[in-house]
């Protein structure tokens, strides 16, 4: 049997010290694919500036923390690549080479780029112009993927236009150049847990909503006690309705095991569980969870060196091997 690895390419934004969404949405599986792949995870700090180029006073410290998170929550730089996205130059000038073959009209049609322009007006106004980096968007994500010649990419069901455009721009590149050499990356599908915020909204840092990995157990405790429950109940041992608990229950059916999920809906039906005890029974259910996660978090904040030294490893092995894709690559287009 062959010991060929397929290599899966995935990567977050640099938004600061990551919440609970985050690790059940995309880290968690991550853990898990790096036995089955050869996993190459970067911090896409140019992407952040395709919105944010204005606001860049923390984006240094971003980074530090988001791999922070990813260390603690079990990336094993052993087992995966993990670097920072403007460390390897070469994508950006792979991006040049994609954005010549690509359509405009490709991009366009991108619906995450539609939706940003939509958030942009909203926030600044309609007159308001999407710059030509965030138009630019698509591709550089494509070269993100194709920089490494990666086969496979994690994403969730609402993200599959996002690869479809790779697939585009690799087969383009291939009939062009009349060169099989870009692999056409294919999605891999993953179920994500949804974990609201705790208004019921989204879960984000920006809505004061969230739970962060590195929040401590007390402050955990104290967030979770904000979380929405059922809106019906007025006393404590009024009958709940799980279905109709905005919040609380749908964590419950997150962070769980199947008995004691039962035994939590049972109660709340026969008003036996008021809802500011099930809160704080979740919250140490979750504090639990993450205890071991948070430890070496703070191991980690503690020895930051550590993930410096990480990164710095990561990006240069990431480089090389972009190297000689970009050699190839060169030599297909003819470059001098």
């Amino acid at each position: 049997m062959s010991n060929f690895k397929q290599k899966i390419v995935s990567g977050m934004r640099p938004t600061g010290k990551l919440h609970l969404g985050h690790y059940l949405g995309v880290i968690e599986n991550w853990v898990k694919l790096q036995d089955e792949y050869n996993c190459y995870f970067f911090v896409a700090d140019w992407h952040a500036l395709t919105t944010k180029y204005d606001k860049t006073e923390d984006l240094h410290k971003n980074v530090i923390d988001v791999v922070t998170d990813w260390l603690a929550c079990g990336i094993d730089p052993e087992k995966s690549t993990v670097y920072v996205q403007s460390l390897i130059p070469e994508i950006a000038e792979l991006n040049i080479y994609l954005s010549m073959v690509t359509p405009q009209n490709w991009v366009e049609r991108d619906p995450t780029l539609k939706e940003m322009a939509k958030i942009l007006k909203t926030k600044e106004g309609t007159n308001s112009q999407i710059s030509y980096g965030l138009m630019g968007y698509p591709v550089l994500m494509s070269a993100d993927i194709m920089m490494f010649n990666a086969q496979v990419v994690p994403v969730g069901i609402d993200q599959v236009a996002h690869i479809e455009i790779t697939r585009d721009i690799a087969r383009r590149f291939n009939n062009i150049y009349q060169a099989d050499f870009f692999n056409e990356p294919v999605p891999k599908l993953t179920k994500t847990p949804l974990l609201c915020g705790l208004d019921g909204n989204k879960m984000g840092k920006s809505f004061n909503n969230d739970i962060r990995i590195s929040d401590d157990e007390e402050t955990t405790l104290k967030k979770m006690m904000r979380a929405i429950t059922d809106a019906s109940r007025i006393r404590k041992d009024d009958p709940g309705h799980p279905d109709q608990c905005e919040v609380a229950f749908k964590y419950w059916q997150i962070f769980a095991d199947e008995k004691t999920l039962e035994a939590v809906k049972s109660e709340c039906e026969k008003g036996q569980r008021g809802c500011a005890d099930c809160k704080r029974q979740l919250g140490n259910v979750i504090n639990e969870k993450f205890a071991p996660i948070r430890e070496k978090r703070r191991h980690l904040e503690k020895n930051p060196q550590i993930v410096k030294e990480i990164i710095q490893s990561g990006s240069k092995k990431a480089r090389g091997e972009a190297q000689k894709v970009l050699k190839e690559v060169r030599a297909i287009i003819k470059m001098y």
